[in-house]
């Protein structure tokens, strides 16, 4: 087998619908390592998860082409793969020149590759970044040139090209017009202790900065026309008082010196799933006329029916949590309402008969909404152990590219948050959404008395083009019931 046979340049894979490029988060192998087929290679995050991908082929690494942190293109090379390392050393050309010189993916490739900037570091032509000229760019064109400032000649200045004047002796000030004074006016008189007695001369802001200081204008002798008091006078006044002062003075300092320029502010790069988040709710929310109603429910029944599941002995192992009873309230309810489990698709309606239950989730990376396929199909026992996969999956950012796909109804509790209700944006290609609030003991009429019960909000966004008010109002409705009552519910719908 000759050296450029057992080379073999492994190519970033598509890693579901279509997926376009994906960032490099961590190599789980290095060059030299021996590595085995479908043995996890590298860790990388595309607009939905991150992904652990598997090498194609058992053998040697001889070269990694990007570094973490690097977002690559679908279809550039990743990594070069020796699959026959018993035959010996590959020849200086391929394998045994230095880590700089190994082969390397073509130059269309590596113009795809985009590197992430380092940390505190903004691309060139973003925001805040370097721009053609010297200039910065901001939101709209560029901002102004970094070169120092030049100040546009005045009318009758010298020009630049001529020789410089002699400096001319100082003028000797012209003595102040003094200004018309009432009679009635009396000017300030110093009396034998120090202090100004009759009206104190001094400009606003002045004033304003011997009051900020402590300082006594009464006590001052102005230097200004008319033996007004200015800045100079209550400064000086500060340093010549005692060190009791200083606080002030060293408060004040620090106030006008503070920055609130780009040393104090991070920008941080919208990429991976973050960026898919911002995508599809900007798309959602200005698509679909989202309309959001509320209902609040005394959920009593419904905690203390928990109660009582967790206390049977094939359920003490498994979690159980309020978001479950929500989960089958919401699929019951679909079953009595099957245009909210809908889809527009322009000229027509998609309504589906099956349920991939979405439940959002907050993660280090950012929110994703896994779903649980055909959820309607499961017991609540399969439902419960559904739900607790998903979340640990996604708590531990391993959740694939097709839990996250092809999601028709959503859950997102945000009363995990200590949030009583919300109003959430609808997934792309789905007609409603449910937001579960926190459970809080509150003041309730029961049975004609106020009694304190356990009382959750339920707010659902919908579609308007698919859902209009009555159906939605009655889907909300029926979600409620189940929640105060799920014992009765149960008996009446099934």
């Amino acid at each position: 087998m000759s050296d450029m046979s057992r080379i073999k340049e492994f190519n970033l894979p598509d890693l579901g619908e279509g997926l376009a490029e994906g960032e490099i988060l961590a190599w789980l192998v290095k060059v030299g390592d021996d590595i085995e087929l479908n043995q996890p290679i590298v860790e990388v995050e595309t607009a939905k998860a991150a992904v652990e991908i598997p090498a194609k082929w058992a053998g040697r690494v001889q070269a990694i082409f990007h570094p973490e942190g690097a977002t690559v293109e679908v279809g550039v090379p990743i990594i070069a793969i020796d699959t026959d390392p018993g035959a010996g050393p590959v020849e200086q050309s391929t394998t045994g020149a230095p880590a700089s010189e190994l082969p390397t993916p073509s130059a269309a490739s590596l113009a795809a590759v985009q590197i992430a900037p380092a940390e505190g570091m903004v691309e060139p032509g973003l925001i805040g970044g370097a721009a053609p000229g010297g200039r910065t760019a901001v939101l709209v064109g560029y901002g102004p040139r970094n070169a120092p400032a030049k100040r546009r000649p005045r009318r009758g200045d010298a020009p630049a090209s001529a020789a410089p004047a002699q400096p001319a002796a100082p003028a000797q000030p012209a003595p102040p017009t003094q200004p018309a004074v009432p009679a009635q006016s009396a000017a300030p008189v110093v009396t034998g202790n120090g202090r100004v007695t009759g009206p104190v001369l001094a400009k606003p802001p002045v004033r304003k900065l011997a009051r900020d200081l402590g300082v006594d204008l009464a006590t001052l002798t102005g230097s200004g026309p008319l033996g007004s008091i200015t800045r100079e006078d209550v400064q000086r006044a500060v340093s010549a008082t005692p060190a009791a002062a200083e606080p002030l003075t060293v408060e004040a300092t620090a106030t006008s010196a503070a920055s609130f320029g780009a040393d104090r502010e991070q920008r941080i790069p919208v990429k991976g799933v973050r960026k898919l988040t911002a995508e599809n709710m900007a798309r959602s929310a200005f698509t679909a006329p989202h309309v959001t109603e509320f209902l609040t429910v005394d959920v009593t029944r419904a905690m203390k029916a928990l109660d009582r599941l967790r206390e049977r002995r094939e359920w003490r192992e498994v979690r159980v949590s309020p978001l479950l009873l929500v989960a089958k309230a919401v699929l019951l309810a679909v079953r009595r309402h099957p245009m909210v489990n809908s889809t527009w698709a322009g000229d027509e309606i998609v309504v589906k008969e099956y349920v991939n239950l979405g439940i959002a989730a907050a993660t280090p990376r950012g929110l994703i909404v896994p779903n649980i396929k055909d959820a309607g199909r499961l017991s609540l026992r399969e439902l419960a152990d559904a739900m607790t996969g998903l979340v640990q999956t996604a708590k531990a950012g391993k959740t694939s590219p097709a839990d996250m796909s092809g999601g028709t109804l959503t859950i997102t509790n945000v009363g995990v948050f200590g949030v009583d209700t919300g109003t959430p944006i609808l997934p792309p290609g789905e007609s409603a959404i449910l937001a579960f609030g926190a459970v809080r003991e509150q003041p309730w009429v029961h049975k004609g008395k106020v009694k304190p019960r356990l009382v959750t909000t339920l707010g659902l966004s919908f579609d308007h083009r698919i859902i209009d008010g009555e159906l939605g109002s009655k889907f909300l409705r029926d979600v409620g019931d189940f929640l105060a009552d799920p014992e009765a519910a149960l008996l009446a719908w099934t």
